[in-house]
């Protein structure tokens, strides 16, 4: 057995919509990279997968497709969800094809019985010897170091590519959850239908998510409102290539309206926990994780709409995959957290 466990190293992966995420036990995070691959429509091989194949996104020639096989924070395409895990996996232990590892997978806590099972095929396809599923809001929670095996509140909003994950723990265990399909693509998808409807100009998916990163707001703020980014795209009635420059406070109204999805959610959950419970948070605060706590001012936002103060984790992106990761290091103490659901392979 001592041979086996130094081979196989255990692996925990944050499947994102985005993004996903790879930890290998006794190493940490070895791998981060985009959810895309890129297909040769005539062969049907995979060309690129990560970071290579999200160059491609909408620059491929008419042949090549760059597809993200993940939607809303489930497989909406199965093989090319697989290919991209095998490859992942493979890369993570040096190309080679090592022995079956055990792997925890960080899964949208409102996945149904199907897109787990889609979830644990694709991983066994790609090589694992068991899967465990934990639900992300658990992993984030774990990740962003918040006392989950305490029994006291602990309220954390995961907002990841797809879905953005609203939970109240305590004990290891989720007391409730709610898992909306608003995250940061539906932010990118407004910026991209605002350029459209305002400036007559087409963007495309890269375009829109940089302007998100780089002057996106939820919250009026003088520091950062008279920022200003010149803009490149398609003119919509000429079809020429034009540039246009917006300003952060055009960004934020563009999206309002899914930053209102999230925040309604988080109230409806606040609305649902038990008194004791909504006490904890009330002193505790609200943890906020995944990419879009990275939107700046949406800590102020959230807690201006609940009057209770938000924290930002610490490393917001990596929150799932490192709770992937203590779980798999104190496999024995928080095995908890599956309920007691494991795969194996047959």
């Amino acid at each position: 057995m001592g041979v086996f466990n130094r081979l196989s190293r255990d692996i925990g992966i944050d499947l994102g919509t985005a993004n996903t995420l790879v930890y290998v036990s006794g190493r940490g995070v070895v791998l981060e990279e985009p959810s895309v691959v890129a297909i040769d429509q005539i062969t049907q091989q995979p060309l690129a997968v990560g970071t290579e194949a999200k160059r491609m996104l909408g620059r491929t020639p008419g042949n090549v497709v760059a597809v993200r096989p993940l939607r809303d924070g489930v497989i909406a395409d199965f093989e090319r969800a697989e290919i991209m895990l095998k490859y992942f996996m493979r890369q993570v232990h040096g190309g080679k094809n090592l022995f079956a590892p055990r792997v925890v997978v960080g899964i949208p806590s409102g996945v149904t019985g199907v897109e787990r099972r889609a979830i644990e095929d694709a991983a066994r396809g790609a090589g694992a010897r068991e899967v465990y599923l934990i639900d992300e809001p658990v992993a984030a929670a774990f990740g962003a170091g918040l006392p989950v095996e305490e029994p006291t509140g602990n309220m954390i909003v995961d907002i990841g590519g797809g879905t953005t994950e609203v939970a109240v723990l305590s004990m290891q265990g989720t007391v409730l959850s709610e898992s909306v399909r608003i995250a940061g693509d539906e932010l990118s998808d407004s910026i991209t239908q605002y350029m459209k409807k305002v400036h007559n100009m087409i963007v495309g998916e890269r375009t829109a998510e940089e302007i998100k990163i780089r002057i996106g707001s939820a919250y009026p703020n003088d520091h950062y409102d008279d920022e200003l980014m010149e803009v490149r795209g398609l003119h919509q009635l000429s079809g020429l290539p034009r540039t246009v420059s917006i300003k952060t406070p055009e960004i934020r109204e563009s999206m309002a309206e899914p930053l209102t999805g999230i925040i309604e959610a988080i109230k409806r959950t606040l609305e649902r926990t038990p008194p004791e419970l909504a006490a904890d948070i009330v002193d505790r605060g609200i943890m906020l994780a995944g990419g879009g706590a990275l939107l700046k001012g949406l800590d102020t936002l959230i807690s201006h709409e609940t009057g209770i103060v938000v924290h930002v984790a610490p490393d917001p992106l990596r929150c799932v995959v490192l709770g992937t990761g203590r779980v798999l290091e104190n496999f024995k103490e928080l095995g908890r957290v599956f309920g007691g659901q494991s795969s194996m392979s047959h």
